[in-house]
């Protein structure tokens, strides 16, 4: 009776095992045929923003100073220069947008109105072209299925109790009632050690995240071609969502469809207070533009006459 509940029980761990070794080989087989191309990785990496402004700056379209301002260079503002990989060519994009205020990568990839649909377009059409990874086995987890599996550790449990009970309280008599009581006593302990088979089965048969690891093998070509001075410039950029805003936030002040006389709308102080805000901001951004182009030399003033 031991023997054929504990066959009972370690039968599904065996299958279970063999089902998930099945799923596993095809699972590495599927990723090992996979080349995601460079910006798809940089996607699945979550760094396709960087590796695009990477590119952007090793190509001479875009400088980005100590400040994490990112300006077009001349021929970033050449319409007729453009990347030819979508991704950079929409970033690209987007700051000849806000051109010649200061942007930031960091605002335009979280909140410019057109380069992060740009962006997930790219994902989605790039992520159709992977292949379908299996489901593990024995992974899926429902109410019916712990509630049995609650129940048959209780059965099990209670029948491992008796069949103890009726060991130690009985006593064997000749060869062949020990030999059937060692068995029993076996069989006992691998019930003892079925859970922890079950969970020796799924760590030993776990994939892990074959692809995660294909796509975080390397980084960006364009991001690993930078020297680290501008390496650390694009990450500057990029870490800074609010600071440059570029052309992305104006202060239209409300008139008075009569009068033509500009009038305060009946909101809180702290409304007002943001708007102050905004609007020192573009002052400063304006200030901050002029004073980082060069300006013309001035013509020096005619000398008095000494008369």
């Amino acid at each position: 009776m031991v023997s054929a509940v504990t066959a009972a029980v370690h039968a599904p761990i065996a299958l279970l095992w063999w089902r998930r070794a099945r799923v596993r080989s095809r699972t590495l087989r599927l990723v090992a045929a996979v080349e995601p191309e460079p910006y798809h990785a940089a996607v699945l990496r979550g760094e396709a923003t960087e590796a695009a402004a990477a590119e952007l700056v090793l190509g001479g379209y875009l400088r980005i100073d100590g400040e994490g301002a990112a300006f077009l260079t001349e021929q970033g503002r050449d319409p007729a220069r453009t990347p030819g990989h979508p991704l950079p060519a929409a970033l690209l994009e987007a700051v000849r947008r806000h051109d010649p205020e200061p942007v930031s990568i960091g605002w335009i990839h979280w909140w410019d109105e057109d380069y992060p649909e740009r962006l997930r377009a790219y994902r989605r059409e790039r992520d159709a072209l992977l292949p379908v990874i299996p489901r593990m086995p024995g992974d899926e987890r429902n109410l019916l299925t712990a509630c049995c599996g609650c129940a048959g550790i209780a059965l099990v449990m209670l029948f491992w109790l008796l069949a103890g009970a009726l060991l130690v309280t009985g006593r064997p008599q000749g060869l062949r009632e020990w030999a059937w009581t060692a068995v029993a006593a076996l069989g006992l302990a691998a019930l003892l050690l079925a859970e922890k088979a079950g969970r020796a089965v799924r760590e030993r048969t776990e994939p892990g995240d074959p692809l995660g690891d294909l796509v975080r093998a390397e980084p960006h070509p364009a991001f690993a071609a930078l020297d680290e001075e501008r390496r650390t410039l694009v990450l500057l950029s990029l870490g800074e969502p609010d600071r440059w805003r570029g052309a992305g936030t104006v202060v239209h002040e409300e008139a008075d469809h009569e009068g033509g006389e500009s009038y305060e709308s009946d909101e809180s102080d702290e409304s007002d207070d943001e708007w102050l805000d905004d609007k020192v901001w573009w002052e400063d951004a304006y200030e901050y533009r002029a004073s980082d182009e060069d300006e013309p030399d001035a013509t020096p003033p005619r000398p008095a006459s000494s008369g």
